[in-house]
């Protein structure tokens, strides 16, 4: 969906991928789950935040069965991103938290 909004995409399978992919090339936007394997998205943000890469975040998540997606997304909110979008999600939510996330 990012892609066809225009958007050139890069991808990462875990939060020490996408941390790696930061630091080779700063992007505009990321757009993090929260779980993820390896480290998951907190990790992520709160790295993000500690390296000072000022970087808009949206965070997604769907939640698990112990854990809710509004609990993981307000723990996303309280470290600080942008946007958050509980899944499943819409194209037209998606484009907000863009747009959004891009004039952050």
């Amino acid at each position: 969906m990012v892609g066809r909004e225009g958007h050139q995409v890069s991808t990462a399978t875990n939060g020490h991928e996408a941390l790696k992919a930061v630091s080779l090339q700063r992007p505009d936007v990321v757009i993090t789950d929260i779980l993820m394997p390896e480290k998951d998205g907190i990790e992520l943000i709160m790295e993000l935040a500690q390296l000072g890469a000022r970087i808009p975040v949206i965070a997604v998540s769907g939640g698990r069965r112990a854990i809710s997606s509004d609990f993981n997304l307000e723990s996303a909110r309280l470290l600080g991103v942008c946007a958050t979008l509980g899944k499943p999600f819409s194209r037209e939510a998606l484009h907000q938290a863009l747009q959004q996330a891009l004039m952050h």
